[in-house]
C-alpha cells in the first residue's frame, strides 16, 4: 500500500512539474506575442511595410508555419534550449503579424474577447485535466474539423463571401474548444511516459500547442465579438 502511494505521489509531481512548464512557457508566448503586436501597431512605418507589400507579410505567415512543423516533427531530437528559442522567435513573429489584424478592431473589443478566451481556455484546459473520459476519438474529429476549416479558410481568400466567414468562425470556435480540452488530456499523459531527458523540449512543444489553441480561438470569437474600428 506504501508503494503504490509513493508512487501515485510521484506521478503526481511529475505530472504537476511537466504541466508548470508547459503553461508557464505559453504565458511567456502570450505575452511576447501581445507586447509586439501592440509595438508594431504603434510603429506607422512598420505597419506601411506590412501592409503595403503582401510578400512580407505573407513571408512571415510561411515562416511562421515552418516554425510549428519543425518544433513539432523535431521535439525528441532538440535541446531545450533550441526549443525555447524557436518557440520565443514564432511568438514574436506572430506578434507582428497580428498586429496587422488587430487594428481592424476597437481596443476595447480586443480585451473583451481576450478576457472571454481566457476565461474559456481556463475551463476547457482544466476540463481536459481532470476529466477520466478520454478524448482521443474526439481528438481526432476535431482535428478533421481543423482540415477543414484550414481548407475553407483558403476558398475564402479568394472566395469573399460573409456566409462562409461566419460558417467559419462558428466551425472554428467549435473546433478549437474541443482541441484545447483535448491537448490539456494528452499533455497530462505526456507528462507520465515522457523519459526525463526529453522533458523540456516536449515542454515547449506542449506549450506550442495549448498557445495555438488560445490564439485560434481567440481570433474566431474576435470575428463575433469584435468591433470594427
Amino acid at each position: 500500500m506504501d508503494t503504490r502511494m509513493a508512487t501515485s505521489v510521484q506521478a503526481a509531481e511529475r505530472v504537476s512539474a511537466f504541466l508548470w512548464k508547459v503553461y508557464g512557457w505559453m504565458a511567456v508566448g502570450l505575452g511576447l506575442t501581445a507586447v509586439v503586436a501592440f509595438a508594431v501597431a504603434g510603429s506607422p512605418d512598420i505597419l506601411r511595410a506590412l501592409v503595403g507589400n503582401r510578400l512580407v507579410f505573407f513571408g512571415l505567415v510561411i515562416a511562421e508555419l515552418g516554425l510549428v512543423f519543425y518544433l513539432s516533427a523535431r521535439a525528441d531530437r532538440l535541446a531545450p534550449g533550441t526549443a525555447a528559442g524557436l518557440f520565443t522567435l514564432y511568438s514574436a513573429l506572430n506578434g507582428v503579424t497580428l498586429s496587422v489584424i488587430l487594428l481592424a478592431y476597437t481596443g476595447e473589443s480586443v480585451t473583451t474577447t481576450f478576457v472571454v478566451t481566457a476565461g474559456m481556455f481556463g475551463a476547457l484546459a482544466l476540463f481536459g485535466s481532470t476529466t477520466q473520459r478520454s478524448l482521443a476519438g474526439a481528438g481526432q474529429f476535431f482535428m478533421m474539423g481543423l482540415v477543414g476549416v484550414i481548407l475553407a479558410s483558403i476558398v475564402g481568400m479568394f472566395w469573399q463571401s460573409d456566409a462562409l466567414q461566419f460558417l467559419i468562425s462558428v466551425v472554428g470556435v467549435i473546433v478549437f474548444t474541443g482541441l484545447t480540452a483535448w491537448d490539456a488530456q494528452r499533455l497530462k499523459q505526456m507528462a507520465l511516459a515522457l523519459p526525463d531527458g526529453q522533458v523540456g523540449s516536449y515542454a515547449i512543444v506542449g506549450a506550442l500547442s495549448l498557445y495555438l489553441d488560445f490564439i485560434n480561438l481567440f481570433l474566431m470569437l474576435l470575428r463575433f465579438t469584435g468591433r470594427r474600428d
